[in-house]
């Protein structure tokens, strides 16, 4: 035969398949089969998946357990192995989109035992068959960042991506009560209070016991690296909403002002078809720092969080009163927020200058944030 009449499938079998072949043909339970490898349940499981890389000590065992020879069993993996490289090849170029690094060092993933495994395990981490699956899940994200023409604009759909599966898998955690925009909106005076809170670490768990009783669940998640995007509403049921915050802006007026920008999000704009259900589904996907701020929806959402925290009958005195480090805080304290965020509302209202009395806002470190969010964000 020749070499252009061989057999190429597209696809891999791990030697595990051959051993739950001979396992069901002999009727030998994987809890006996354990046994006779002398190894635990979780190894066998790594082995029947094709995890586990067969060594000669392994093959030897094999040998002795299901029978066929030591070489067998290390000709099996390494043809696995290497059909795997050949197949999966063009989902190295993918990889290196992916922020791994970060996602491994954030606990996102666990770092794969082989090279060749990278694949597989990103691919389980976003809940995909395959890259085609993958591009088409993400593919508002990917549009997003073609059509964003600022030069400022480093976001690779790929890091956001998986910010973005990261705060899935974190909001799948939060238990929540229905969906209930109007307790929401009841909520948001409870709501700002927290923003006169200092210490995210106390702060961030009110916040989400606060949101889930209407169902929302507020997840944070570090950005990993070339993600830009600092805030993003979307539901995952037709119950849950889920709201994601990065912390991308480490400063209290930044920061609670992307939270009440993604609540106008859901208050103003929650009707079922502005929002996908899941990624890839139809509807709108907002998020702050892809979104072009110049959206009618956008806009909107931006007069949400300005008035929640600046209500209309204290917007002259904002623009009136005498400046100063006390004057500042006595007026934070008639509208219940942060001195930081009276100090971002005059900047961002030109009143001062970007430079000025930035002392009075709080700056959050991720290590004191969260300390209990390894593996989760």
């Amino acid at each position: 035969m020749s070499k252009s009449e061989m057999f190429c499938p597209n696809w891999t079998s791990a030697p595990g398949d051959t051993v739950l072949d001979i396992l069901q043909e002999r009727g030998i339970s994987q809890d006996k089969f354990a046994e006779l490898m002398e190894c635990s349940s979780d190894e066998v499981t790594e082995l029947l998946l094709g995890r586990s890389t067969i060594t000669i000590s392994l093959a030897r065992r094999l040998s002795q357990a299901l029978g066929s020879s030591l070489e067998f069993w290390m000709a099996r993996d390494f043809h696995f192995r290497e059909n795997a490289k050949r197949i999966h090849g063009g989902g190295q170029e993918w990889l290196r989109e992916l922020p791994l690094g970060d996602m491994i060092s954030f606990g996102w993933l666990e770092p794969p035992p082989h090279p060749e495994e990278e694949l597989s395990a990103c691919l389980k981490f976003f809940k995909v068959s395959d890259i085609a699956e993958w591009h088409l899940t993400y593919r508002d994200i990917k549009e997003m960042a073609v059509f964003r023409t600022s030069p400022s604009f480093d976001s690779r759909p790929a890091s956001v991506a998986a910010w973005l599966r990261q705060g899935e898998i974190h909001a799948e955690s939060i238990k929540c009560d229905p969906w209930d925009p109007l307790k929401f909106r009841e909520s948001i005076p409870r709501l700002k209070s927290l923003t006169r809170q200092k210490n995210p670490a106390r702060f961030i768990p009110n916040l989400q016991s606060i949101c889930s009783e209407s169902g929302v669940a507020v997840v944070v998640v570090r950005p990993p690296n070339g993600c830009r995007a600092s805030g993003v509403t979307r539901f995952i049921s037709s119950n849950k909403a889920v709201l994601q915050l990065s912390f991308r802006y480490k400063t209290d007026d930044q920061f609670w002002f992307t939270f009440f920008h993604e609540a106008g999000h859901l208050l103003c704009h929650s009707e079922a078809s502005f929002f996908p259900r899941v990624l890839g589904d139809s509807g709108e996907l907002f998020i702050e720092g892809l979104e072009s701020p110049d959206s009618e929806k956008e806009k909107e959402a931006d007069r949400f969080a300005a008035l929640t925290l600046v209500p209309q009958e204290f917007e002259q005195h904002l623009m009136t009163f005498s400046i100063s480090t006390r004057s500042i805080i006595r007026f934070a304290k008639r509208l219940g927020v942060s001195p930081g965020i009276v100090v971002g509302q005059l900047q961002h209202r030109e009143r001062i200058h970007y430079n000025q009395y930035n002392g009075l806002k709080r700056r959050f470190r991720w290590e004191n944030c969260l300390p209990s969010t390894r593996g989760r964000g």
